[in-house]
């Protein structure tokens, strides 16, 4: 696939802005002095989608086009029991540093509070995947989303709106000892903040050095992957393995894509909200993915009309057309990921990764407004609309819009609910592991393994023979909880964790052998369920099984209390 206008002038900016650094600090990075041969390290490729539904992916169960993605599936292995910790910037953490978010120290958003548990920040007593592996003589790099740093918004609505859409300049978009290379990767190109506008997005950084305009066709998705194709074409004759972190910003909201991508899907979600989500399920169903005795077709989301009786139908069908041509989108940019480790030599001994930081998400983000990571006009002062009453199509610029509850509950499939809740539909995650010369197990078989993000941080020091410190820089790191995934490469039957724990805004669950009690984050009332046998979550049996609730929620208190996760009152 060829590259787009606006990626080519990326990449070459990025070599402007970073390249004589970079290549100067390769040459003073230690080599670990007790690691396995160069040659027998794999190279190591994350990449994470941003709210994206666990049946998006056409090897999931999706009708989007995603042929780099099945194509990875088909000569990997899929996880069927894995879990991020259901919101942006916890998962990344948690994923970053092989810890619960919570005893990484963003509980919450990136907000700076003042306890251990919410820092809105990565702690002091942790150490990123970037740095235990460079300590190892890997390279490491990372494009797109960051969003683990503090957000240093302006105190002046205006001054910050102003910022937003570039007319102001108000200096780092963080503290820079929190920026990707002071926490490990020498190279970096994407976003320090969230949010963004995919056509000429905010905070947008190569390094430490603000890039302050873009190329007039920009699209971030093509610049993300891109530019990790430029990282792993430089290391082709590098003589040392690489670890390149991928965060995409797709396909998160405002819904914003390439008209010759929406083109794609026009018709495709005029047949509403119900036959798509039926038709998953059913494709589901045929791909082994899910049994359908124990993971029931749930419920569609309540709802006040039927896809029939919808006077949005035009405007809700273009919405989810918008989602699967962003992530369209994506799949072609990791297609020329993939092409670039064959064409280097790479691809066999290459772990790719790739997973979503949470489900779906049903925010209305229309009703959010202007403010914050959101600007209110475009740098050229075309003024953005927040279409509260979907008075404006989704896809351009100056559109602001998100899919909602209806279409996330599609997105989620077969799960209930979404993004930030603790049910399945918002922390049960999409997991394909792709590693030609280090994965045995059947190609295009799934795993049952009980996985989580934190337990990249234990799989890759295993691959790699870094190892992972109780102390670094001086500071006393806290131990990993997290179970290398290497028994599923090698295709055996693994139970992985035991027990997983989770809480974000209240919505909390506890998962302990085949049981999970979960609660909403505005119930507290615990719901108990045989996951094993009621992946969907159907049938609460808390009323009936009043000591395992007891239990329970004794494991769960134990486990908050351990990992800093009480909130200050008003905190949730």
């Amino acid at each position: 696939m060829k590259n787009t206008r606006s990626s080519r002038l990326l990449v070459t900016g990025v070599s402007l802005f970073t390249g004589v650094v970079v290549f100067t600090a390769f040459k003073h990075i230690p080599v670990g002095a007790n690691v396995p041969a160069p040659g027998s390290r794999p190279n190591i490729v994350v990449i994470m989608a941003d709210d994206m539904g666990f049946s998006d992916a056409g090897c999931y169960g999706g009708e989007i086009r995603t042929p780099n993605l099945d194509y990875l599936a088909k000569n990997g292995i899929r996880f069927t029991n894995f879990y991020n910790t259901s919101r942006c910037c916890p998962t990344r953490a948690s994923l970053l540093t092989g810890l619960y978010n919570h005893q990484a120290g963003i509980g919450k958003m990136s907000d700076p509070e003042d306890t251990p548990g919410y820092l809105g920040r990565l702690g002091d007593n942790t150490v990123t995947l970037a740095e235990v592996l460079k300590a190892a003589g890997y390279h490491t790099a990372m494009t797109g989303k960051w969003h683990v740093s503090n957000t240093l918004g302006q105190k002046d609505p205006r001054d910050q709106l102003d910022w937003l859409s570039h007319k102001k300049d108000f200096g780092n978009f963080s503290p820079l000892e929190q920026y990707p290379t002071s926490r490990g990767f020498e190279r970096f190109f994407g976003t320090i903040w969230g949010v963004i506008d995919f056509f000429d997005p905010f905070s947008l950084v190569s390094g430490t050095t603000p890039i302050k305009s873009v190329p007039k066709d920009y699209y971030h998705t093509d610049a993300i992957n891109d530019t990790a194709v430029a990282y792993i074409n430089s290391y082709r004759d590098s003589g040392r393995p690489f670890f390149l972190y991928v965060a995409e910003n797709a396909p998160h909201w405002p819904l914003q894509a390439k008209p010759e991508d929406i083109e794609k899907y026009k018709d495709t979600y005029k047949a509403g909200w119900d036959a798509i989500r039926e038709a998953r399920y059913k494709k589901m169903v045929s791909l082994g993915l899910i049994d359908p005795v124990k993971t029931r077709f749930s419920a569609p989301v309540k709802r006040d009309v039927t896809w029939e009786n919808n006077p949005d139908k035009e405007w809700d069908a273009r919405a989810m057309a918008v989602h699967a041509a962003m992530i369209d989108r994506m799949d072609q940019g990791i297609g020329r990921i993939i092409e670039a480790l064959r064409k280097t030599g790479k691809l066999d001994n290459t772990l790719v990764l790739f997973l979503s930081d949470n489900g779906a998400s049903a925010e209305v983000a229309a009703n959010y407004g202007p403010g914050f990571d959101r600007a209110g006009e475009t740098r050229d002062g075309r003024k953005v609309i927040f279409a509260t009453k979907k008075e404006v199509m989704p896809g351009p610029q100056t559109s602001y819009t998100a899919i909602g509850p209806r279409w996330a509950n599609v997105a989620n499939t077969p799960y209930q609910y979404w993004k930030t809740e603790s049910y399945e539909g918002g922390l049960h995650t999409p997991l394909i592991a792709f590693w030609p010369k280090g994965i045995t197990a059947k190609k295009g078989s799934y795993s049952a393994q009980v996985g989580h993000v934190m337990d990249f941080m234990r799989t890759f020091t295993d691959i790699s023979g870094a190892k992972y410190p109780e102390v670094f820089k001086g500071k006393a790191i806290t131990p990993t909880p997290g179970i290398s995934l290497v028994p599923s490469f090698k295709g055996k039957a693994f139970a992985g964790h035991r027990e997983l724990f989770n809480e974000h805004f209240g919505a909390r669950y506890v998962r302990s052998g085949n049981w999970k009690m979960v609660s909403l984050a505005r119930d507290t009332a615990w719901h108990l369920y045989d996951i094993a046998n009621d992946r969907t979550e159907l049938t609460d049996v808390a009323s009936a099984n009043p000591a395992r609730v007891k239990e329970l929620d004794s494991l769960w208190k134990k486990w908050a209390n351990a990992n800093g996760v009480f909130p200050k009152p008003g905190r949730r």
